[in-house]
């Protein structure tokens, strides 16, 4: 009695100060994330359940990669099962072996323990052969990472032995039911009770001890995921993936706009730093790190994460280490260390290869000297180079699964420098500064906008003012009223939609840009101007339908304009309107076109918009086309470099994206790489040009290759033109 008395005051206080030491961790981080911009959790909880089950319980992100997915999944359901195993040790300890958990089943139970016991080593097994053995580029290796598979082999031997132990102390014979405990039992079988029982406590409370510091360990590490990702993927947002936040521009008290220092983020922001479980499956997708730029989307999170910890911790007084003589980090704040004079070094043979980036990063990022108040996030922990080389694509955030979202960091943080400090590469400038004055990146002059109109043979286009009764507005764009080689897109569709019979008609040198480069590259100034002047002339024709050949525009439309009064107007891009009427036998694609065709997903109709299977559709009604899939495609699928402002922007470090991009559509050898995006059509383009493959492999869209089918002979002249014509401007 004596001993239990001891042995349950031991266990109160020190399973008490354990829960305290985790308490203060995961308290004093929740302080430094109300350093943030207030976030309205309460709205962001609506509507949840279907998807936190799906990706909480369901592990749908991480079963993208099915071989960690699983892993995973016997793992965390493998502690689930397990917390009723520790409770079940814990009252066996405290009973000295007369009590158990009191469930109907209880040798089922047992059972299902060893087994799942056995089969978290066999995954943990496997987690460290990939790591260390396999090598896994994403995957971070040294002596962090190492800790946890320590902490959980350790924690499951401990269980063996403590029940092994346990059935030689109480003489327990051997049973079907235990058979893993019952076979340590048979070997260790001839200790003496006495000291059987010895060795049960001896493991019992190394399970205890290992189990509180693992407790303790996990806020003050990646895997404080465990805690925060169900949170921030209940938090997600529930309005279109992607969508930028609307600035208030009016604002009289805002001392500034976009991020300048950590507390700029909001706290939902926040919580996705401390989500982060480092696993790399982001960067492992990001064009930019695939082609050997600094931009590393999952050391953008875990660099803001260590400002955040670092400053917050300096701002509230509060340490983040507990206890401090065991978790304390290095001397003076994270930064960013000599990376003005570090290059990154692009030596790979290979199509992509993130190593580069990651060299950099690692190399990069380390204490100084510096107070972390005297930081500049720009500069200091984020380079402008990574600011810049982002795409937009949102890879990273449809890989992530935690719900992490990396792209609204990115602009929140350009919105700073262009508002702010005026900072911007000098084509990006140069192309914004045009679509001011013109309207379109190029600074043509804005009463061209509509003359590509006259180049469509055998038909009028008809504008808004010649036909006011029209059924679509067919919003062409800049690219498409401008730029050589997409102008071929926008006469191409003009004929299929006269052809379909549908009321159609254009804004003329009435339309403006749509402002998605604007608000991409960081200027909501003129994004907001050119929406609300867009919006007006919209409301003067009563537009009640758009149509659109580009994915930029029609995401910017369609999801971010009725942020700025847009109602009731139904958006939709081409592809989904072709795919419509050849559903209704409006049109009908009868000719042969006999090419083996890749389509390439543009990011912003796909991830964006799950736009899929519409442009496959379209290929697919096409006679004589065989469709051939790339490796990385639909919500894989690898951007061609020109969103988020890049289309404007020379690459100056590593591969161009949309060559690594053509070299994956040239893998499945097609005689033409198809998309339903101009810019991604010209990214395509040059890229064959690139690889002087342009004599045999072709890039069209979609709406080309359905023209060519729908009128056949009529429109082979006007496809040898396409083959000879100009290129972009």
């Amino acid at each position: 009695m004596a001993w239990q008395l001891v042995n349950l005051l031991l266990f109160l206080v020190i399973t008490g100060y354990g829960l305290y030491l985790f308490y203060k961790a995961v308290y004093h981080r929740w302080l430094y994330v109300k350093l943030g911009k207030p976030s309205d959790f309460r709205l962001q909880s609506e509507g949840r359940w279907r998807e936190f089950l799906t990706q909480v319980f369901g592990q749908k992100k991480l079963l993208k990669d099915p071989k960690s997915g699983i892993m995973h999944i016997v793992i965390f359901y493998g502690f689930i099962i397990l917390q009723f195993g520790a409770l079940d040790l814990i009252i066996k300890g405290l009973t000295s072996g007369r009590g158990h958990l009191p469930i109907p089943g209880y040798e089922i139970f047992g059972l299902l323990q060893e087994i799942t016991v056995l089969l978290i080593l066999v995954a943990m097994g496997y987690a460290a052969y990939r790591r260390y053995g396999e090598k896994l580029a994403r995957l971070k290796r040294g002596f962090k990472p190492g800790i946890v598979v320590i902490f959980i082999f350790s924690l499951m031997l401990s269980v063996l032995l403590s029940l092994g132990f346990e059935r030689v102390w109480l003489g327990l014979p051997a049973s079907g039911y235990a058979p893993i405990s019952s076979a340590i039992a048979s070997v260790t079988g001839f200790l003496p009770s006495a000291a059987a029982s010895v060795l049960f406590y001896i493991f019992w409370w190394a399970h205890l001890f290992i189990l509180l510091a693992f407790l303790v360990y996990v806020p003050q590490s990646k895997h404080f995921h465990l805690i925060t990702a169900p949170i921030n993927i209940w938090l997600r947002r529930s309005e279109p993936v992607g969508k930028l936040k609307k600035l208030d521009l009016e604002d009289e008290e805002a001392e500034s706009f976009g991020v300048g220092r950590i507390e700029d983020f909001t706290q939902k922001q926040m919580i996705d730093f401390y989500a982060c479980v480092e696993c790399g499956r982001c960067t492992n997708v990001c064009p930019a790190s695939n082609t050997g730029k600094v931009l590393s989307p999952m050391h953008l999170i875990t660099k803001l994460r260590d400002h955040l910890t670092e400053k917050g911790a300096a701002v509230t007084g509060k340490s983040p280490y507990v206890p401090e003589f065991a978790f304390a980090g290095g001397s003076g704040a994270h930064a960013l260390a000599g990376t003005e004079h570090s290059e990154l070094n692009w030596n790979s043979t290979g199509i992509t290869d993130i190593r580069p980036t990651l060299a950099w990063q690692k190399e990069a990022w380390s204490h100084g000297g510096k107070s972390p108040q005297e930081l500049n996030l720009v500069g200091d922990v984020m380079t402008e180079k990574e600011i810049w080389s982002c795409t937009t694509c949102r890879n990273c955030e449809d890989q992530c699964p935690v719900g992490n979202e990396h792209v609204d960091k990115i602009i929140d943080l350009r919105r700073h420098l262009v508002l702010m400090e005026g900072s911007m590469p000098s084509e990006g400038q140069r192309a914004l500064q045009n679509i001011e004055r013109q309207s379109n990146p190029w600074g043509l002059n804005r009463n061209d906008r509509a003359a590509w109109s006259g180049e469509v043979e055998g038909i009028q286009v008809p504008t808004v003012k010649d036909q006011p009764e029209f059924e679509y507005l067919f919003f062409v764009g800049s690219m498409g009223s401008y730029d050589l080689r997409s102008r071929k897109i926008s006469r191409a569709f003009a004929r299929l939609l006269n052809e379909s019979g549908v009321s159609f008609a254009i804004l003329g040198n009435e339309e403006k840009n749509s402002g998605d480069t604007p608000r991409r590259m960081g200027n909501e100034m003129l994004f907001q101007q050119l929406c609300m002047e867009n919006i007006a002339t919209f409301e003067k024709y009563g537009v009640k339908k758009i149509v659109t050949a580009c994915p930029h525009t029609f995401n910017t439309l369609k999801n971010e304009y009725p942020d700025f009064g847009l109602e009731g107007v139904e958006v939709l891009h081409h592809s989904q309107l072709l795919d419509q009427f050849i559903k209704e036998g409006r049109l009908q694609p009868r000719h042969e076109v006999k090419e083996r065709v890749t389509y390439h997903d543009s990011c912003y109709l796909g991830r964006y918009n799950k736009v899929y299977e519409e442009p496959r559709n379209v290929l697919r009604a096409i006679p004589g086309i065989e469709l051939a899939e790339m490796t990385r495609s639909r919500e894989n699928g690898m951007c061609c470099g020109a969103g988020g402002g890049m289309m404007w922007m020379e690459e100056s470090s590593g591969k161009r994206v949309n060559l690594a991009r053509t070299e994956q559509a040239l893998e499945v050898n097609p005689t033409v790489i198809s998309s339903a995006c101009p810019y991604c059509l010209t990214m395509l383009e040059d890229g064959t040009k690139m690889k002087e493959v342009e004599d045999r492999v072709k890039a069209r869209d979609i709406a080309e290759l359905l023209e060519l089918s729908v009128f056949g002979g009529a429109a082979a002249d006007t496809n040898h033109e396409l083959e000879l014509g100009a290129g972009r401007l």
